[in-house]
């Protein structure tokens, strides 16, 4: 359906691109090879909806987290879901690692409390990255769990409550250690704490004060910062936390700030009037890494697919602008169970990787000395014209570098897997 071009047509064009970019300043050539060389996090749970793999008694309500709709076809178990996995970044260039959470450990048929979890839980996964070459990160699952019926965990008023948690976390982060370890470089561990109250709590204080001696206990285990990077991600509001959340931007800004550990910015945690590009430059004073999760809100905390759009690009803008890619961590957090979940990464990702082709693509240096010159309309007038530059004939040369279809050739592949392999699937085979 979707014809691929010729290899020699994808070479013409972009040698002709590449003149036009090369005209003001750029090399193609570099971008290129830029792009390559910047891993992204592909994120387990958008192919399974955020459910898991966790032994539990009896249904779980404990959350602050949701996927939406009813696609045929997800994964309801690990090998399928590393099958899934594969089958994604067959379609996807560059260098990608693998993001996990802690409830997709394999057990076997034993129920594993969460603060008794460890690293041989997630043998088979560490022996699939290496056999893939994809690293892994890791998270923390403060969600859909008993003990998380009421909205908090490590800020929970009940000691023992907050004790469980606490476990959980350093078991976590020993986990990412030692997958850090297999890998020879960081498993970087995000910690979203979803804490907090639909309505408005008497005391907001108090909560926070618990979180912040639950933090200083957790980061005190001595976890090798060569195989375990930390990165705390801050939240408006979500479900079931509407008016109140305890890891506020301001709380984890604050605790950023006064320690060693990353924020965390998600593009989808904030007010639908707000974006996050112009926050970049502003923490990069301050802080030496930050973690990017790359996701899409829709007038509210939803988390949807990412595609190329303004917000996207003028992520990207601002760190290749900076000069902060090799500061910043990427990785994907979105999830929709309305469509097909391995279409769902690819065009993630895809998307993420071009909005950071065309801020690579800039003519920075011509740019700013328009800015600085006060040739304000020359500088607007170029990145108007910019937008009908061939940045595409740049990103087909990529893809075809990187042995993966260029353009939409890429789709047929997509539809074949979902006639053939994913609406055949039954519930009991994933």
């Amino acid at each position: 359906m979707f014809s691929e071009a010729t290899i020699e047509q994808i070479e013409q064009r972009y040698e002709d691109a590449k003149k036009q970019y090369r005209a003001l300043g750029v090399d193609a050539d570099q971008a290129i090879r830029t792009l390559a060389e910047t891993p992204v996090s592909l994120h387990c749970w958008q192919g399974d909806d955020v459910r898991g793999f966790e032994l539990q008694p009896g249904q779980v309500s404990g959350g602050g987290i949701m996927a939406t709709g009813n696609y045929p076809g997800s994964a309801s178990n690990a090998e399928t879901l590393r099958r899934d996995a594969e089958k994604a970044f067959s379609m996807i260039p560059g260098k990608k690692r693998f993001n996990l959470h802690a409830i997709y450990a394999e057990t076997g048929d034993k129920a594993i409390p969460r603060d008794e979890i460890s690293a041989e839980h997630f043998a088979n996964w560490m022996a699939w990255s290496k056999k893939n070459h994809i690293p892994l990160d890791f998270n923390p699952t403060f969600f859909a769990h008993p003990k998380a019926n009421d909205g908090y965990t490590l800020s929970h008023q009940n000691p023992d409550i907050r004790k469980f948690w606490i476990r959980h976390d350093l078991a976590c982060r020993k986990i990412a250690e030692a997958i850090g370890r297999e890998q020879g470089e960081p498993c970087i561990v995000n910690h979203w704490i979803p804490d907090g109250a639909k309505d408005q709590p008497m005391d907001r204080m108090s909560p926070r004060k618990r979180l912040i001696e639950a933090l200083e206990q957790i980061f005190s285990e001595n976890i090798s910062p060569d195989y375990c990077r930390d990165a705390l991600e801050c939240k408006l509001f979500g479900l079931g936390s509407e008016d109140y959340v305890v890891g506020s931007h301001e709380f984890y800004m604050g605790y950023a700030l006064t320690h060693p550990q990353m924020l965390c910015f998600d593009m989808g945690h904030f007010h639908p009037t707000e974006t996050i590009h112009d926050k970049i430059s502003a923490i990069m004073l301050f802080k030496d890494e930050l973690l990017l999760h790359v996701s899409r809100g829709i007038r509210w905390d939803s988390d949807h697919v990412v595609i190329f759009n303004d917000d996207l690009r003028c992520l990207f803008q601002q760190v290749v602008r900076g000069n902060f890619l090799s500061r910043v961590h990427l990785a994907l957090d979105f999830f929709d169970a309305s469509i097909n979940r391995i279409g769902a990464w690819v065009v993630g990702t895809r998307a993420t990787q071009k909005a950071l082709l065309a801020a690579l693509l800039e003519p920075v240096q011509l740019l700013q000395s328009f800015e600085t010159n006060g040739d304000g309309a020359m500088k607007l007038a170029l990145l108007e014209e910019l937008k009908q530059f061939p940045m595409g004939a740049i990103w087909d040369k990529f893809c075809l570098q990187a042995g993966v279809p260029a353009g939409a050739a890429w789709i047929d592949t997509l539809i074949d897997f979902d006639r053939n392999v994913i609406r055949k699937r039954s519930s009991s085979n994933g």
